[in-house]
């Protein structure tokens, strides 16, 4: 009790400039505190898939207003492409037609080609499923399909974070590529010949029947819009 009384009173009998550094630290300590709980909480889970394990089942919508399972590819490899017309990232690997040459690819390999937008609609981003299906047309780009995730639950069950964000799940289901398109982590799309594609790189080690020399690399793009 007298050891407690002593420290208590150690503390009141600091000086002022001695007690305004302790204030202004606490207050440091509170708002950093602060900080990380909120963007623990305005961001959603980017660790639910992982490389090995099985890809996420999913049932989506695409600009059509058809049905998409990822199950109805089974026995097939599927690629998962995350986009967003808006995004500089994006309109590097369509301007350059990076991305429809890897989807015309990987359809004269018997690919399944998804591309996917997770862009909640109140963002300025998001484009109606046929203003998105017009863009994609407009750009010569040839998906198996075009879905719609507004709501991000795809998204967040993949652990997407940025557009693009490239997937490849095996016939077996199995998720065995994550990351980014390419090595080369920018907007200019002069980089993307000297870039180390990782999608065509892993479909051809997927199709020989190799192991991927790269199965998780680090995605790089825009930040995709959830809906919060």
């Amino acid at each position: 009790m007298f050891q407690q009384t002593k420290r208590l009173s150690g503390v009141a009998t600091l000086n002022p400039a001695k007690r305004q550094t302790l204030r202004r630290a606490a207050t440091v300590s509170a708002l950093m505190l602060a900080s990380i709980a909120a963007y623990l909480v305005a961001t959603p889970a980017h660790s639910a898939a992982a490389v090995g394990q099985k890809a996420p089942e999913f049932t989506l919508t695409d600009t059509a207003g058809k049905t998409v399972n990822l199950s109805d590819f089974k026995g097939k490899h599927v690629v998962l492409e995350w986009s967003n017309p808006g995004c500089p990232y994006v309109r590097k690997h369509y301007g350059a037609a990076n991305m429809q040459t890897l989807q015309k690819e990987a359809a004269g390999n018997g690919v399944v080609w998804l591309t996917v937008n997770s862009t909640e609609v109140d963002s300025s981003d998001y484009l109606e499923p046929a203003k998105l299906s017009s863009w994609m047309s407009g750009q010569k780009a040839t998906p198996t399909a075009t879905l719609m995730d507004p709501e991000g639950t795809v998204g967040r069950a993949y652990g997407a974070r940025t557009t693009p964000h490239m997937y490849i799940v095996n016939p077996q289901g199995t998720l065995i590529y994550a990351g980014g398109i390419d090595s080369i982590a920018s907007a200019r799309a002069s980089d993307i010949k000297t870039a180390t594609n990782y999608v065509r790189q892993g479909l051809t080690e997927a199709l020989a029947g190799k192991p991927l020399s790269a199965a998780a690399t680090a995605p790089y793009g825009c930040s995709i819009k959830y809906k919060s």
